[in-house]
Order: structure tokens, then sequence, then C-alpha cells
């Protein structure tokens, strides 16, 4: 007979995991300047495109490509001959009528002509004076200025073309870019935050139009580094977009901003207020809005649902949500979910 002994075996016991490792950091209360940051594009403050008025070859063209002309300089010449000799035979034409018409001055006198010839010749007379003023303004025409100063773009026709036989011909366009505008957009929750904040200010949205101060700055600049002044705001909001438009205009004396540049807005509302603040990772944004995650007492992770408020340079500021004494998880965020447990080391509050 075979006999089999089982031995009874225990088995060692498998220790629990560690608790993962959060970076936490206390929030700390700095002075913080209550700011709406937006975004907006550059637009020339006035454009304008260069036709040709009167048909004729171009004789010249008196600029540079992509330069920046100055207020009356000569930009195109289109062949003046023509008009100038138009100019001399109707100098010509009207000389003959008021020469005429002083003659049948003189017979009217002496019962020697009609009064409706008097009044023909009165007729002819101006009509003379006008065909040459039209000659002159024609002839004006063959010299293309510019009406303001600003950059130029790139000439559409070369000398030698003939240009204004079919109707106005593009020549250039012409772009003010002192001052120059930055068009901007917010939405309607920031429109209303904006309106009680000037409100609790004792101004109106539309009170701050040539007051308000702006602040834009380029994607490849820090900060704010442009400063101009709120120029415009629609009287409604959009219904396609739901937004409301607003423009700026700054100065530019060193021609930086140009049209069709992305810009960064930021309009400052009133004076700096004690407000929690945070580092920028330890926000997280989901269907529920933002929110951060703490370590609460009993070392368990727990989401809290927070209100932002303005960036700063030490993060973003908390209007609501987060006490001085939370620990909020700045380190670890992708190791844990709210309910574990975890080990927390505390790196110390944000530098001001």
């Amino acid at each position: 007979m075979l006999t089999v002994v089982l031995c009874g075996c225990r088995r060692s016991a498998v220790p629990a995991p560690a608790a993962p490792v959060v970076i936490v950091q206390t929030p700390v209360r700095q002075l913080v300047t209550e700011n709406l940051d937006l975004t907006g594009t550059v637009a020339a403050s006035r454009s304008v495109n260069l036709v040709a008025r009167v048909s004729g070859f171009l004789d010249s063209v008196e600029f540079q490509d992509g330069a920046y002309v100055e207020a009356g300089q000569l930009l195109f010449v289109i062949e003046p001959e023509p008009y100038r000799q138009q100019v001399a035979l109707n100098e010509a034409q009207y000389a003959q009528a008021q020469s005429e018409y002083d003659r049948q001055q003189d017979l009217i006198r002496q019962n020697a002509t009609s009064k409706a010839n008097v009044e023909k010749w009165l007729s002819s007379r101006d009509q003379a004076r006008a065909q040459l003023a039209l000659a002159k303004i024609n002839l004006g025409y063959t010299q293309i200025r510019a009406p303001f100063s600003g950059r130029i773009g790139r000439r559409q026709v070369d000398p030698g073309n003939l240009v204004g036989a079919g109707g106005a011909t593009l020549l250039a366009t012409l772009e003010q870019l002192r001052p120059i505008y930055v068009n901007f957009s917010m939405n309607e929750r920031d429109a209303l935050h904006l309106r009680d904040e000037m409100r609790r200010l004792g101004m109106n949205l539309k009170a701050g139009v040539g007051k308000a101060t702006v602040l834009v700055g380029l994607n490849n600049e820090t900060g704010y580094p442009h400063q101009g002044i709120l120029d415009f705001t629609d009287n409604e909001v959009s219904t396609s977009t739901g937004t409301l438009g607003l423009r700026a205009v700054l100065p530019n004396e060193d021609r930086i901003l140009f049209p069709g540049l992305f810009a960064r807005v930021r309009i400052p509302l009133g004076d700096p207020q004690p407000m929690l603040v945070i580092p920028r990772e330890a926000l997280g944004n989901d269907p529920l809005g933002d929110f951060v995650l703490v370590v609460e007492s009993d070392q368990r992770v727990k989401r809290r649902t927070v209100v932002t408020g303005p960036l700063t340079t030490g993060g973003s500021a908390i209007r609501s949500g987060l006490s001085e004494s939370d620990r909020v998880v700045v380190g670890g965020l992708l190791n844990v979910r709210p309910g574990d447990a975890v080990t927390a080391e505390l790196r110390g509050a944000a530098t001001p």
C-alpha cells in the first residue's frame, strides 16, 4: 500500500503595496491684480486700396515694395501729358466763352442783342469753367500720393501697363501702423465679470472706452510689453458667436506690431487684492470645471472644485475653493486619484 502523507504548508503573507508619494504645497496669499486675459489679432488703424482713377499707361512706381511711406509721398505716375493737353484745351474754351459773354453783356446794355443770347453765353461760360475744373482734377489723378503715413504692400502693376481703362485698377494697398488696432472679443461670462468689476469701480462698460488700459504681448514676448487703451466695444453680444467685440488702440511708435499678428490681451481691473495662489501645474479641468487634488488629514486624496482667478508669475490665483492650510498636490498627479491613500511630502509655500 502506498501511503501518501500530506503536510500542511503555511503560505507566506504578501506585503501591502506602499502608498504612492505625492508632493504637496500650501497656497500662499498674494496681492493680485484682477485681469481679464484674452486673445486677439493686430489690425491696421487705417487701410486703403490705391487705385488708378484715370486711364493711361503707368509711367513710374516711386517706392520700394513693402517700404514705409510718408503722407503726401508720390507713389505712382500715370502718363500725364494727355491730361495736361486737355487742361490747355479747356482753358482756351473757357477764355473764349468768357470773352463772348463779356461782349454780350456790352451789347445788351446797348439793346443790340437779346437776353436769350446773354443767357446762352453765360451757360457756355459756366460749362467751360466746369470742364476746366474737371480736367484739372483728372490731371491731379495722374499722380497718386500716400493719403497717410504707413507701410505699403507690393505693387500690383508694373510700369508700362495700361491702367484704369476698364474701371479702377488696384495698384497697391497702404496700411497705417501708427497707431495700430488690436481686435479681440470676450465671451458672455467674461463680459458679465468685466461689467461687474467696472460697476464696483463706479464705471460702466462704455465709460471705459478711451480710458481703460489694455496690455498686449506677442507670442515671442514675455509678459505684456505694449500698452494701449480700450478704443471700442460692441453694443451687444453676438447671437451667432456668443461674444462681445472690443478693440484697443496702441501708439506702436517702434512699429513692432503689424497687421495679422496673434496677440495676447490683458485688461487690468482695479487695484491689487489679496488672493490665494497655487502653481499652475496643480490645476486640472474636467466636465465639472476646474479642480485641484488635496490631501486630507486622513492622508487620502480628495478632489476639490475651485474657481480660478488671474494668472500670476507664481501660478494661478484662486477665487474660492481653497484655504491657506490645504495641502494641494503639485507633484505625482498622474499616480493618484480621488480616494487613494498617499504619502505626502511638503514642498512649501509658493514664492510670491
